[in-house]
């Protein structure tokens, strides 16, 4: 298992895959077959989390958040998951779904901006 991820996540991924957003699959559209440079992975089994895409290379998790990410539960909820994640030194890069659907190519540099300028060894 990956980094301590349990079964149940593992089939909680692949659902996710099955129910991407169009933000999401946009996104992957860009980031997927190593066109950034790197490889990312995506609904990808993390601790006891399931992000949207991991860079491992990097330490880099990238979420894109629709419009339930707004709410008192999921932001409290989003603040455990990044505080989680900074003790592991894995860093999170947050997007919302009109951010990716709308300007597609600045979300796409500031994601290499921050591939070039943050090397972690793996």
């Amino acid at each position: 298992m990956f980094l301590g991820a349990t079964g149940h996540l593992f089939e909680m991924a692949k659902r996710l895959r099955l129910n991407e957003t169009e933000a999401e699959k946009l996104l992957w559209s860009k980031l997927c077959n190593k066109q950034l440079g790197v490889k990312f992975r995506r609904q990808h089994p993390l601790y006891e989390y399931v992000v949207d895409f991991y860079c491992h290379s990097h330490r880099l998790i990238i979420e894109v958040d629709g419009p339930i990410h707004s709410t008192k539960e999921a932001n409290y909820d989003d603040n455990v998951r990044s505080q989680a994640f900074k003790e592991f030194k894995i860093e999170i890069m947050r997007f919302t779904n009109d951010e990716v659907l709308l300007d597609i190519e600045n979300v796409t540099e500031k994601i290499i901006d921050h591939l070039n300028n943050h090397h972690h060894d793996t």
